[in-house]
């Protein structure tokens, strides 16, 4: 299982929750940041549907693989 931390962080001019180096939109708030940082970090987490998925590799090769939809992160909040 994977592990994902939203941190809050201040950014452009107001709050915004930072993922892996990408940036929520800004929010006027720490307070709104965080509440919208815990709403995306529930949402992940939460199983869906198990479907075949085709995708072309760094390589060029085309793959074919399942993906289990109930295979999802661990994700916290922290800031």
């Amino acid at each position: 299982m994977s592990h994902v931390v939203y941190h809050i962080v201040q950014h452009d001019g107001g709050w915004a929750y930072k993922v892996e180096g990408t940036f929520s939109e800004t929010f006027a708030s720490h307070d709104a940041a965080k509440a919208a940082a815990r709403r995306a970090a529930g949402e992940q987490r939460i199983a869906g549907d198990t479907h075949g998925i085709v995708y072309e590799d760094a390589n060029g090769q085309w793959r074919e693989e399942l993906a289990d939809g109930h295979d999802r992160p661990w994700t916290e909040v922290e800031g």
